[in-house]
């Protein structure tokens, strides 16, 4: 008899499911679209991150035969052989190539100096402007994602709120679903905008350190041009002979 009863009780009892889909089925089209932007954002965020860092990881290893290979040759047209084509640096090599060739079609009195450290610096901001494009993406994202999850958070509470309005108490199964939309939003939009930031401050942090190295070789190769080839950089061969060398002279000593 007792086991009966209670098996008609759970048989009559409603059954409410409050789970994600019931959550966004019930905040009808405007939850669905809030939800497609966040998603928008998440997938171009993570795009940009991986694209710009493949990049960057590139830039970063042609940089070694810069240090190795580039400043053994005899001249620039020679160094640049020996260096990626459509890399940074070897742009740069090129653009200063140019520049050198144009200065000497000048017929006004332009230093050849500032020439080109001119043409020089217009190369390399060419260069991390495309290394910086699509950072402001995840700039925006990180700033405005939150705000659009919250966007959904107030719309579901308002619905909360018309529904106890329109039941006249603040039963679970009026409430529920359109408050754990809300908190679903907020939750979504904190997820998409902590790793926007997150890979906005990394990447330009590695963008940085890219333009460091940018501006040396710069100054590296304005040297060169204007003592005729005289004055190199310490490479790391050349630095192990110097190395070499001065152990020899302290062992005779």
């Amino acid at each position: 008899m007792f086991i009966n009863l209670m098996a008609a009780a759970g048989e009559a009892a409603p059954q409410n499911e409050f789970g994600f889909m019931e959550a966004m089925e019930q905040g009808g089209p405007i939850a669905w679209s809030i939800l497609a932007v966040l998603v928008i954002m998440s997938v171009g965020s993570f795009y940009i991150l991986i694209t710009k860092l493949l990049e960057q990881n590139k830039v970063l290893g042609q940089y070694k035969k810069v240090r190795t290979q580039f400043w053994r040759a005899n001249s620039l047209e020679e160094g640049a052989t020996k260096l990626d084509k459509n890399s940074a640096w070897r742009q740069m090599v090129d653009d200063s190539v140019a520049a050198q060739a144009s200065h000497g079609k000048m017929t006004d009195s332009m230093e050849a100096h500032d020439w080109m450290h001119g043409s020089l610096a217009r190369s390399q901001d060419a260069i991390m402007s495309r290394l910086n494009g699509g950072l402001a993406f995840l700039a925006t994202v990180g700033a405005t994602a939150p705000f659009v999850g919250l966007l959904g958070t107030v719309i579901g509470i308002y619905r909360a709120l018309i529904n106890i309005g329109m039941a006249g108490s603040a039963s679970i199964d009026k409430v529920a679903g359109p408050v754990g939309e809300a908190l679903i939003m907020t939750a979504i939009g904190l997820l998409v905008a902590v790793p926007a930031v997150f890979a906005y401050n990394w990447l330009m942090s590695r963008n940085k350190r890219i333009a460091e190295l940018l501006t040396g070789f710069s100054t590296d190769l304005l040297a060169y041009i204007n003592s005729n080839g005289t004055v190199r950089p310490m490479t790391a061969a050349s630095t192990k002979q110097a190395a070499k060398a001065t152990t020899a002279t302290t062992a005779k000593k």
